[in-house]
């Protein structure tokens, strides 16, 4: 059973920036439910960009472009975002973040310098840079993550590693 929090604790910060990897979801206020009662959800798998702590409820990344963009979409109709980061090490753990994102052009973002400063491994993907995803967190939960496997990060994987057969 997860526990729940109104903001990031510090154990949550440890392993938010330590971790390789996380993942944004987040689906459009106003689509229409299916046969579940669910509206469509986006989920987005981010890698090569390390997830910034501001605050005890804001957090914020880097995205770059070769992808869709429907978080920006979701954002900008006010639709409910989660973004996910697990531990892959020994220390089984899942974080899970609640709130609303906001996305600003890289350019316009009060943010740019402090995302910059963090951003060699982005550069190094080849991937051109788009905006600021920030998130303002509302609660958050952890849970055990022991159905995550034990992995190993090897490298960020560059623009020609990039699988665009899965695309036609």
């Amino acid at each position: 059973m997860a526990t729940a929090f109104d903001s990031i604790t510090d154990e949550q910060r440890a392993l938010i920036e330590a971790a390789p990897l996380f993942f944004i979801a987040s689906t459009h206020p106003e689509l229409e439910a299916g046969p579940d009662g669910q509206g469509p959800v986006n989920v987005s798998p981010k890698g090569g960009v390390p997830l910034h702590v501001l605050d005890d409820h804001t957090v914020a990344y880097l995205d770059y472009g070769g992808s869709g963009n429907e978080t920006a979409r979701h954002a900008a109709a006010s639709g409910p975002a989660t973004v996910m980061v697990m531990s892959l090490d020994e220390d089984a753990a899942v974080v899970r973040l609640y709130g609303h994102a906001r996305i600003t052009p890289l350019n316009e973002s009060p943010l740019r310098e402090q995302v910059l400063a963090r951003a060699e491994s982005t550069t190094s993907i080849g991937l051109g840079l788009r905006q600021v995803v920030s998130l303002e967190v509302q609660s958050t939960a952890t849970s055990c993550g022991y159905g995550v496997p034990l992995l190993e990060l090897r490298a960020q994987r560059t623009k020609s590693e990039h699988g665009r057969r899965y695309k036609e």
